[in-house]
């Protein structure tokens, strides 16, 4: 019994030696479980230091400067370098684009395509009448001048991203 007990505690140990350290990107609410209605145990300031101790789907469990545990959506977070490489699961936004990615650990994510078989994926083909039905979705740059006044947005710039680097 006290061995099992060992190595439990030796486990959890590991653990939280493990957490990766992340910063909150913009202002975000730390909910009490992975859900946007959720109830707010904290709100967050922008560049607020996290410890991040386990992920599900698009959040991620985290414990605050506070002491406090909670949840946040991925997005929110920008994980910190270790030992000056890129570490976290949101680098360069690949968790999100990437269909399957393995790592050292052998760990893999999948993304599913609802609608689309695997021979369409093996063998695509343009579709000129779905390109023009979103060609039609396209809206005015006033049209937009006008979203974003009624949304009170206000305006940001973005780098694009060009093959083989940044802009």
């Amino acid at each position: 019994m006290k061995m099992i007990v060992s190595l439990l505690l030796a486990a959890l140990a590991s653990a939280a030696a493990a957490a990766e350290v992340a910063h909150t990107v913009r202002p975000t609410e730390l909910k009490a479980k992975p859900f946007t209605d959720a109830a707010t145990v904290e709100s967050l300031g922008e560049a607020s230091k996290v410890d991040v101790l386990a992920r599900q789907a698009s959040w991620m469990q985290v414990k605050t400067d506070k002491k406090n545990t909670g949840w946040v959506k991925l997005l929110s977070l920008r994980f910190d370098a270790i030992n000056g490489k890129p570490s976290g699961v949101n680098e360069n936004l690949n968790v999100v684009f990437n269909l399957a990615k393995t790592g050292s650990g052998g760990s893999t994510a999948t993304t599913g395509v609802k609608g689309i078989s695997e021979e369409q994926l093996k063998n695509p083909q343009p579709n000129p009448a779905a390109l023009a039905q979103v060609n039609e979705m396209t809206v005015s740059p006033s049209e937009m001048e006008q979203f974003t006044l009624r949304g009170n947005l206000k305006p940001q710039k973005v780098a694009y991203v060009v093959e083989g680097g940044r802009k």
